[in-house]
């Protein structure tokens, strides 16, 4: 009999290393997390970085009932030279925390404060790490950077992820941070948020309205929001009054913001910077505002700027501000770059090819002084790329990513948690499920590694048999054998069996009264297992294998549907050959058509390159390729890596052309990230995938391809929508926490 584990809300543990008397993107992205947090549904502890000069940020956060605001410096919970906490000071702070109401999840920001939390390993397993602050080109990630990434990413929970872009690029860096990666993009405030200006005059119609023509007689309203810095061009901001005047341009700068950074190559910038602030004519210094005031204000302007140095084009950070003056429906001014054409489009019209010449800006201003159609055409775009940047959306991702990292799931009833050991000496199938194990409420969990597949510590083993509940043999192989041999009474064993080891001898040697369950992963390998071992069959369970559609839910990159993939071509038995075969007949049709193949080459693999049979079978492929006309020039070998999700945004036809599979992951993922898939009539294909989707010959692989229409408008994309939802993390996760918890059987 089980109960449904109605536990506490999930509790956060939030600290940024920020500093929240200074209103910039830091502070606020602060001040977001913490407000869709508590909007999901979490108890948030929000621990302040510095003492508190000033309650701007803070007062909105105040009236949250879920919300406790810890300032450890004013509180005297930690000491300090100054003003603010140093990372090390503020671990000891959130331990303190802790350990007095354990948390389900720790959300830090900055690499200081992360790497100190990883350090100290407190919060292993429930960290969720927000990083900007790091190199944002892979040339720029040294071997130092890499290993200290690497080992955030290893103990983190989540790696939240500020861009697309970003998370590529720690997925490419970093294969630990693979699978790990969340997006977590800014959040503004709805436009409605700003009703009006400080003063009481009526905000900017939204830029859907009609246009408005701007009188002769008033000057273009411009606004500049945030930190005061070189590489923002603030200073060149406050000369433009002068400049436009001279081209007989009138406008007005209105600048928002304290925070002036100095700056190492030039001493006198902070002084020059404030005094252009205070004196230059037609620049109007506001100061720091409460956000709801700065919003309320720039709702009342013509044009945003948000333009910057040239050096600042590769960041892989997207401005909140920009954000902000879209959903505002405000014109934006500012660089082309790739992550800017993403967000409006590559025809937007006021980006500044040469943000390097300020003769540029002076003219794209002239522009928008005299054309008050141009600026609502821009002020659209804005506000229609913006709208996904809500914190109502903010809340529902938070919501989804709560539900996934802390579960709330039947249980049966104990007095004690449940201890759970894992032994195998290979878990790349098993990450998320141990992740999820670990996760849920009253299950501890512990791992028994076993150095290669026949090697292990038996004492180890021994000691930890002794403490477990449950154990798990990830793989049929002799961690079965062994601890089917040392099941104590009461114990119970799982074994999760995979492909190969139906043809292995060990499977003789377990003991199949000590099985409790056996899970397999799909309906075929279920029945040659119970026709192979003559085990109960009511004790073979068909779980699927876990595809994570939050991870590959990524948009897809121009000519993807001219692109086919096949991950994993080694050894033969990937059918390598028969990939080629496809791609040949595809492009007699269509020759704008491309095999992208992601795998280790079979040099890579010793005991593929040993085998003469399997040196020579690819020694005849790759020559094959390099003579066709076909393929000389149509098939690319990327490197074999963690990064899949960001690979498959390239393709739209995902190939699996084996001769065997267990249930093959690649055509399932590359379902989830909205590519077709073309699979060869493998045994036990049909149990996985639906018919619609299986080939018995080459020509038919090549004709559901070439014939088909645009993969995104193909009339079957439901159907891939609705099968690839039952191979979903929460799904899968559900059914593997039902068999760890209650044995239940399951048909197959």
């Amino acid at each position: 009999m089980t109960q449904v584990n109605r536990r506490h809300r999930p509790r956060a543990l939030v600290y940024g290393d920020v500093n929240l008397n200074i209103i910039d993107g830091s502070a606020i992205w602060a001040v977001s997390i913490v407000e869709a947090l508590a909007g999901a549904g979490a108890e948030v502890t929000f621990v302040l970085k510095a003492r508190v000069r000033t309650e701007r940020l803070l007062e909105p956060l105040r009236r949250l009932p879920s919300v406790r605001i810890v300032a450890a410096l004013d509180e005297g919970l930690a000491t300090a030279r100054g003003d603010t906490m140093s990372p090390a000071t503020a671990i000891s702070v959130l331990r303190t925390l802790d350990a007095e109401q354990r948390h389900d999840l720790v959300v830090m920001r900055g690499l200081r404060a992360v790497s100190a939390a990883v350090e100290s390993t407190s919060f292993n397993g429930r960290l969720w790490a927000y990083l900007t602050d790091i190199p944002q080109h892979p040339s720029a990630i040294d071997p130092a950077m890499t290993e200290q990434l690497a080992q955030i990413a290893q103990a983190s929970r989540v790696l939240l992820c500020q861009t697309s872009e970003l998370r590529s690029l720690l997925e490419f860096a970093v294969p630990g941070a693979a699978g790990r990666c969340l997006l977590w993009p800014p959040v503004v405030p709805p436009a409605d948020a700003a009703p009006s200006a400080p003063d009481g005059s009526a905000p900017v119609q939204s830029a859907l309205a009609d246009p408005q023509p701007n009188p002769s007689d008033r000057p273009l309203q411009l606004v500049y929001s945030g930190k005061f810095a070189p590489l923002w061009n603030t200073l060149a901001m406050t000369a433009l009054p002068g400049l436009c005047s001279r081209a007989g341009i009138n406008v007005t700068v209105h600048m928002i913001g304290d925070k002036i950074h100095d700056d190492p190559a030039d001493a006198t910038f902070a002084t020059r910077m404030r005094t252009a602030l205070t004196d230059t004519p037609g620049v109007h210094w506001h100061g720091g505002l409460p956000r709801a005031e700065a919003l309320a204000l720039m709702a009342t302007m013509d044009v945003s700027l948000s333009w910057r140095d040239p050096l600042l084009d590769d960041s892989l950070e997207i401005s909140t501000k920009v954000l902000e003056a879209g959903t505002l429906g405000l014109p934006i001014v500012l660089n082309r770059t790739l992550m800017h054409e993403d967000l409006l489009g590559p025809e937007y019209p006021l980006f500044l090819d040469t943000p390097g010449e300020v003769d540029e800006v002076v003219a794209c201003l002239g522009r928008l002084a005299l054309e008050p159609t141009l600026r609502q055409r821009a002020g659209v775009i804005a506000e229609r790329a913006t709208a996904e940047f809500t914190m109502a959306a903010a809340v529902a991702r938070m919501r989804g990513y709560l539900a996934l990292c802390t579960p709330e799931v039947p249980q049966p009833s104990r007095a004690q948690p449940l201890r759970v050991l894992i032994a195998s000496h290979d878990l790349k199938f098993f990450t998320r499920a141990l992740d999820h194990y670990r996760s849920l409420p009253g299950v501890v969990v512990r791992l028994d590694h076993w150095s290669t597949l026949t090697r292990h510590d038996p004492e180890q083993s021994r000691r930890l048999n002794d403490w477990a509940d449950v154990v798990i043999a990830e793989w049929a192989g002799p961690n079965a054998v062994w601890y089917s041999r040392h099941r104590r009474p009461g114990q119970r064993l799982i074994v999760r069996l995979h492909r190969f080891e139906l043809g292995a001898r060990w499977l003789d040697d377990i003991d199949a009264g000590a099985v409790d369950q056996c899970i397999c992963v799909n309906a075929h390998y279920a029945e040659l297992t119970a026709q192979r071992t003559g085990w109960d069959r009511s004790r073979i369970v068909v779980v699927p294998n876990i595809v994570d559609l939050v991870q590959f839910n990524r948009p897809k990159h121009a000519g993807a549907d001219l692109r086919l993939g096949l991950i994993g071509a080694a050894p033969a038995r990937k059918g390598l050959h028969r990939a080629l075969d496809v791609l040949t007949e595809v492009r007699r049709i269509d020759p704008r058509y491309r095999l992208l193949i992601k795998s280790r080459l079979p040099w890579e693999l010793w005991w593929v390159w040993k085998r003469p049979e399997e040196r020579a079978y690819f020694e005849e492929a790759f020559e094959r390729i390099r003579q066709s006309a076909e393929l000389a020039d149509a098939v690319t070998f990327d490197p074999y890596g963690a990064d899949v999700a960001d690979w498959l945004r390239r393709v739209g036809w995902v190939l699996s052309t084996s001769d065997d599979e267990s249930f093959h992951l690649a055509p399932a993922e590359g379902m989830a990230s909205g590519a077709l898939p073309v699979v060869w009539d493998w045994p036990g294909a049909r149990t996985v995938y639906d018919d619609a989707w299986v080939h018995g010959d080459v020509a038919s692989m090549a004709a559901a391809i070439a014939g088909a229409p645009r993969v995104a408008d193909d009339p079957r994309i439901p159907l891939v929508r609705q099968q690839v939802a039952a191979f979903d993390a929460p799904v899968v996760l559900q059914s593997l926490t039902e068999v760890l918890t209650e044995n239940l059987p399951r048909r197959w």
